[in-house]
């Protein structure tokens, strides 16, 4: 009953025109019946080392606990037990622990197009300065917040803001350790994805307090390659984003890592050796061990769930492995997204062109627009072309947990 109400929901919003916004989504969600008593397994304390857990070769089973004999058994279970396991072992063995945000302070300054956030914490304060590009007449609009370029144009045009920051002033790309979010957390270990997706939120902590022509429930976070490893990790870290936009990611985004099928693709050892700072420490455990990862970019990618992701991979694009992010990352993440009854919040777009092709940003726009403004659209946003899926891949997507 409850994955129908919830379903029921989605479709009122579509039928009125509006988008169903997170915060009303989870209001929603209370007013239905949940499972009395759902009670959680452990999550192992500490948590375990690469050497004790199984390799699996396959994409690892989203439903079954870090312990390795449990299974989730509803839906109630997922949202109040698994999600928040997959976010601890997320944060354990990838990104590092995110910075508890309760503890710091955020003030902003609008100047003009300028909006200038002051983050402090612990007698330390520091800076993040956006840009607001705003589209022609009075809002409020919905807002892409995007790193690395994005064509503006296209999403000004579609009545949408568009507000950028320079991600390398909040953390260099690189083991400096400097930047707005090391003055704050200098010595934590902590990836400087995590770091990047710490910007994405103060800047909408500002778009809160200072921009009333941007409608700051209807977010959208965007960036390429190692920037669109960065937006995925701002959707999955913050429940106020509403869509989540990686484009050519590749692995520690929605590359999988047990999966290279596009000839040159990134792996988890190349992009360690070539770019470790990206990461916390916790993942250095795993080179040359990636079957042994307790989870693959489709965990990542459910963990947002039901919160909308468009997946969006240049089909020439073979260093960042489109064609495993497609046939297998998109696939198996969706079984997830369809059992809770979300299905269409999740979709996939492979146009042509190679690495961070800026066509690749008006493509997804029928998607984004479809989330944040409650357009309809005919675009199948599943379709991944010639390419097959490939179940194989992720054998438990036909034994789906039945309780509700």
């Amino acid at each position: 009953m409850r994955v129908a109400l919830i379903s029921l929901l989605g479709l009122l919003a579509t039928i009125h025109g509006a988008p169903l916004t997170d915060d009303a989504f989870e209001q929603a969600l209370e007013l239905l019946p949940r499972q009395a008593n759902v009670t959680c397994p452990p999550t192992p304390n500490p948590m375990p080392k690469a050497a004790a857990l199984p390799a699996v070769k396959t994409m690892p089973d989203p439903f079954l606990y870090l312990d390795g004999n449990t299974r989730v058994k509803s839906k109630d279970e997922w949202v109040q037990c698994r999600q928040p396991e997959i976010m601890k072992l997320l944060q354990e063995y990838q990104y590092g622990y995110y910075p508890d945000h309760s503890l710091e302070t955020v003030t902003a300054v609008r100047t003009g197009t300028k909006l200038d956030v002051t983050i402090a914490v612990g007698g330390k304060s520091s800076k993040i300065s956006a840009t607001l590009v705003l589209p022609t007449g009075t809002g409020p609009f919905p807002v892409i917040i995007a790193i690395g370029g994005i064509d503006n144009k296209a999403y000004t045009n579609a009545g949408i803001a568009v507000v950028t920051f320079d991600y390398g002033s909040v953390a260099a790309d690189s083991n400096s350790k400097t930047g707005s979010f090391w003055t704050l957390y200098n010595g934590k270990d902590i990836g400087v994805l995590t770091a990047w997706a710490w910007g994405f939120h103060r800047v909408l902590d500002g778009i809160e307090l200072k921009v009333p022509e941007i409608d700051a429930t209807k977010s959208g976070v965007t960036g390429c390659s190692r920037l669109g490893k960065a937006a995925l990790a701002a959707g999955l870290f913050d429940k106020r984003i509403a869509v989540t936009m990686p484009m050519c990611s590749g692995v520690q985004g929605a590359g999988p890592y047990r999966y290279s099928l596009s000839g040159q693709g990134e792996t988890l050892e190349n992009s360690k050796s070539g770019a470790g700072w990206w990461t916390s420490s916790g993942i250095s455990q795993f080179v040359g061990k990636s079957t042994q990862l307790p989870y693959d970019a489709h965990t990542i990618v459910a963990a947002i769930a039901p919160r909308a992701v468009i997946i969006e991979q240049g089909n020439a694009d073979p260093y960042t492995d489109s064609k495993g992010t497609a046939q297998v990352t998109f696939p198996a993440a969706k079984v997830v997204y369809n059992w809770l009854g979300v299905g269409e919040q999740l979709g996939v777009a492979l146009p042509a062109g190679g690495h961070c092709d800026m066509n690749g940003y008006a493509n997804i726009l029928p998607f984004v627009q479809k989330v944040l403004q409650g357009k309809t659209t005919t675009r199948n946003f599943d379709d991944i072309g010639s390419w097959k899926f490939m179940p194989e891949a992720y054998p438990w997507g036909t034994d789906l947990p039945k309780g509700s």
